[in-house]
């Protein structure tokens, strides 16, 4: 090798081996053996993962319906479609990376998975959202069939269905079909049940809750890659180091949430997106039309496992919209993997979830309507680009600015909305009497119509740091201009001019309105993608501090910056998650559900007769202690008389079919003490469960730094 192209590789290395344009290929050039090889092989896996995380839940939405989700048909199926999806990994390209790089992400992708599975969460009861995706798999493990069918003759006959009051409804679990066929349809969409039924099989319970562990992993190993694709093949580490110890992300690892598999699916699509993006610009058309292709159908097939993935999809709009005017070949394949995606998506939430789509029309309304001026928008710019219909030179000169000053107004406008906004939704939402009793609790002023929108990006705040969403504001500030200045420049798009676009738009809609109960750590489930942006463009503007002092500072003060920068993030976010580093939460409560399993005997149907039980209770009881159950209606609950006809119709039902009716409290045994009509008599009232547990804090105006007591008791009683 020449000591000029020996000079020329070493700069590279130095400045971070290009300015993050397409144009430059330096960035690629192998410098040790095996460093092409090792970044892409992990991205192949990655790759393969997030596909076979999206046809695996499309698989399960068409072998549900018909009771075909069985061990010796989905784990075969599933063993196919890996190979078919590492086949079509092979596509997949990605920026050269130091093998001690991608040493340093895999060993913190395992570290995340030890972590998170070590201090694992036990929320088994539908009390929230990781309760409900357990049970909805137990129950698909276990039936193999969505919706889950409820023999009528198992519960007393169709007669008791049709009881005033009596219901196989409980909290994300709704009652379909009639009552002589009737049957429970699980809230969400199928992909998380699907795969952490996978999981059930496998190892039971505790097999979910650490596949959870095992995509929250892959999270970061993904999220890493990420980082070294678009800020430079040695910062990938700091980016994964910076993910895997955010509280919030930690926290979803921890249970049977659908973002760590949602997580993997978004952030291979935006790998493949950089990568389509630098290939087109490099005229390998047919390899850029490839993973463009590839990269539509990931974003939107994340919509499998979480509908708020229709946002990211809808941001692909104006990107493949740019790309078709640059004729960049990504453009057209882009939308083609994105309408298929998505349309296989909603087919299997109309046809599997669409009870739960209808609860939340009044989100989506609002979605598809930006889809539709998104798509309007982008139709209009690509037919007067192809008219020859430019911007004014003026407008061209200042529209980089422009959107640097657009960026940075967002923030500060986000910042300043608890100054100026209190933002409200219908006090006669479920969720505002929820808010209205944690506002009681805390102290507060009693106002439960309240979201809290107003405080999201300080809820951002609490755990990277007020620092680190300053740098971030100031750093995408600069990737607007950088992106727009390529734009009326002519020039080739940045690599990561798509996850840009995508994941920024993603979060000032999160921050504008998160659309979630606001109790923490509960609702920074919602930053899913705000959180790794900040990190991502701290990450950037620590490697462009250390690309610029490089050249103009002597070593210890570029020493210093680069620490100075990424201590503004990993410090803050540190001493947000130490308190939460060894947390369990709920732990104890599978125990305490196999202690109430173990109290029922066969023939015996559950109903759940006061507020507590029919809130948590039926499902757990249905599906993981595999007994029948029922539950009382609130108005029933509320009204001792109507509670004790309800009780004596379904006994009389319930024993004339075989079985025996057990009553059961989670409030307490008063509810029990219900007088019953003539002819029905109550055994003696047994304590199947008495489990002190400790939940999340569950705090509106802080962040929370530790657990509180939750006791878990059950009463039972049967009645003949």
């Amino acid at each position: 090798m020449k000591a000029t192209e020996f000079a020329r590789r070493a700069d590279a290395v130095i400045s971070g081996a290009s300015q993050e344009s397409v144009r430059e290929d330096t960035g690629d050039l192998p410098l040790l053996r095996g460093e092409r090889v090792a970044a892409r092989g992990l991205t192949r896996v990655l790759v393969t993962v997030a596909l076979l995380v999206v046809v695996g839940a499309a698989a399960c939405a068409l072998l549900a319906p018909f009771g075909l989700w069985l061990p010796l048909v989905a784990l075969p199926l599933l063993l196919v479609l890996a190979v078919v999806c590492a086949r079509v990994s092979r596509l997949a390209s990605s920026r050269t990376m130091p093998v001690w790089a991608v040493a340093a992400i895999v060993v913190l992708a395992l570290g995340t998975t030890v972590w998170a599975g070590l201090t694992h969460s036990e929320q088994a009861l539908p009390r929230r959202d990781p309760g409900s995706y357990l049970q909805s798999a137990t129950a698909l493990a276990t039936t193999h069939r969505l919706p889950v069918q409820v023999p009528a003759d198992t519960v007393g006959g169709a007669a008791v269905l049709r009881t005033p009051g009596v219901t196989l409804e409980s909290p994300a679990f709704y009652q379909v079909g009639t009552a002589a066929d009737p049957a429970v349809q699980p809230q969400f969409m199928v992909g998380t049940a699907a795969w952490y039924s996978v999981g059930i099989w496998l190892a039971g319970p505790l097999g979910a809750i650490w596949l959870a562990a095992v995509f929250g992993g892959l999270g970061v190993l993904g999220l890493g890659l990420l980082t070294g694709s678009v800020v430079g093949p040695r910062w990938g580490p700091l980016g994964a180091l910076a993910s895997a110890i955010c509280f919030p992300m930690l926290h979803i690892n921890r249970s049977t949430y659908s973002e760590p598999l949602a997580v993997v699916v978004l952030v291979a699509g935006l790998l493949m997106l950089v990568e389509c993006t630098r290939k087109g610009a490099r005229g390998h058309w047919q390899h850029a039309r490839q993973l463009g292709f590839l990269a539509g159908l990931l974003v939107a097939g994340g919509g499998l496992m979480r509908v708020d993935a229709l946002r990211e999809t809808l941001l692909l709009l104006p990107f493949a919209a740019l790309l078709i005017i640059r004729r960049d070949g990504g453009g057209w394949p882009l939308l083609a993997g994105a309408g298929v995606g998505t349309l296989v998506s909603f087919a299997a939430g109309l046809g599997l979830s669409d009870q739960y789509l209808g609860s939340i029309a009044g989100s989506l309304l609002p979605l598809v309507a930006l889809g539709v001026g998104l798509a309007l928008l982008a139709t209009a710019v690509v037919v007067a680009a192809r008219r020859g219909i430019r911007l004014p030179d003026g407008m061209r000169r200042l529209l980089p600015a422009a959107c640097a000053v657009a960026v940075l107004v967002i923030g500060v406008v986000l910042a300043a909305r608890p100054l100026f906004q209190t933002v409200h939704q219908s006090a006669a939402d479920p969720g505002s009497h929820v808010v209205a009793g944690l506002q009681h609790r805390q102290g507060l002023v009693v106002d439960g119509a309240r979201t809290y929108a107003e405080q999201s990006l300080a809820w951002t705040a609490w755990w990277l740091g007020p620092a680190a969403l300053v740098i971030a504001f100031a750093l995408l500030a600069g990737a607007a201009r950088r992106v727009a200045r390529a734009w009326v420049d002519d020039e080739p798009l940045p690599r990561w001019s798509g996850p840009f676009l995508v994941a920024f738009a993603s979060a000032v809609l999160t921050w504008y309105r998160p659309g979630i109960t606001p109790d923490h750590p509960w609702a920074d489930r919602r930053l899913m993608v705000a959180l790794p942006l900040v990190i991502i463009a701290v990450v950037a503007a620590a490697a462009w501090l250390t690309r610029w002092s490089t050249r103009h500072l002597p070593p210890a003060a570029l020493v210093a910056s680069s620490v100075v920068v990424s201590a503004a993030l990993l410090v803050p976010e540190a001493m947000a998650t130490w308190p939460h580093a060894t947390e369990r939460v709920e732990h104890g409560e599978l125990a305490a559900v196999d202690q109430v399993c173990r109290a029922f005997a066969p023939g015996d149907v559950a109903l759940a007769v006061d507020d507590r039980a029919a809130l948590e209770w039926p499902q757990v009881v249905r599906g993981q202690c595999g007994v029948p159950s029922l539950a009382l209606t609130q108005p029933v609950r509320r009204d001792p008389a109507a509670r004790g006809q309800a009780v004596a119709s379904v006994a009389k039902a319930v024993r004339a079919n075989g079985g025996r009716l057990v009553l059961l409290a989670a409030d307490s045994d008063a509810a029990l003490q219900t007088p019953l009509p003539a002819g029905v008599t109550a055994g003696p009232v047994v304590q199947a469960a008495d489990v002190m547990v400790r939940e999340d804090a569950r705090l509106l105006e802080r962040r929370p730094d530790h657990l509180v007591s939750l006791p878990i008791r059950v009463w039972l009683v049967s009645v003949r």
